[in-house]
C-alpha cells in the first residue's frame, strides 16, 4: 500500500475539511422567524424583564450624561446606545425573535 504524503496529504484534507462545511451553510433562519415555545416562554419570563430593566436603568444613566453628552455633542448617539437599543428590543421585537423587528417586518 502506497503511503500519501505532502501535496496529496493537504489535498486530501482540504477536500474533506470544505466537504465538511457544507452543512453549515445549508442553516436557515427559519428560528428567527418562527420560534419555538420554549423560546417563547424563555423570552417572556427571562428576557423581557431584563430588557425592561436595562431599558429603564440606561434611561437613567442617559440621565445622569447627558449634561456631558450634551457638552461633548453626542446625545443622539448616546440615546441611541442606552435608551433606543434596548427599548426595540424590549418591546419592538416578536415573542422568542432574536432580532429587534416586529414578526410581519421580517
Amino acid at each position: 500500500m502506497k503511503r500519501v504524503t505532502g501535496w496529496g496529504a493537504g489535498a486530501a484534507l482540504v477536500m474533506a475539511l470544505a466537504v465538511a462545511g457544507q452543512p453549515a451553510l445549508a442553516v436557515d433562519d427559519y428560528d428567527s422567524v418562527h420560534p419555538s415555545g420554549g423560546a417563547m416562554v424563555a423570552d417572556a419570563l427571562l428576557a423581557r424583564p431584563l430588557l425592561a430593566a436595562a431599558t429603564v436603568g440606561g434611561t437613567a444613566v442617559f440621565l445622569v450624561s447627558l449634561p456631558f453628552s450634551a457638552l461633548g455633542g453626542n446625545v443622539e448617539a448616546a440615546a441611541e446606545t442606552l435608551i433606543k437599543t434596548p427599548a426595540e428590543a424590549t418591546f419592538r421585537r416578536c415573542l422568542g425573535c432574536k432580532v429587534s423587528r416586529r414578526a410581519d417586518e421580517l
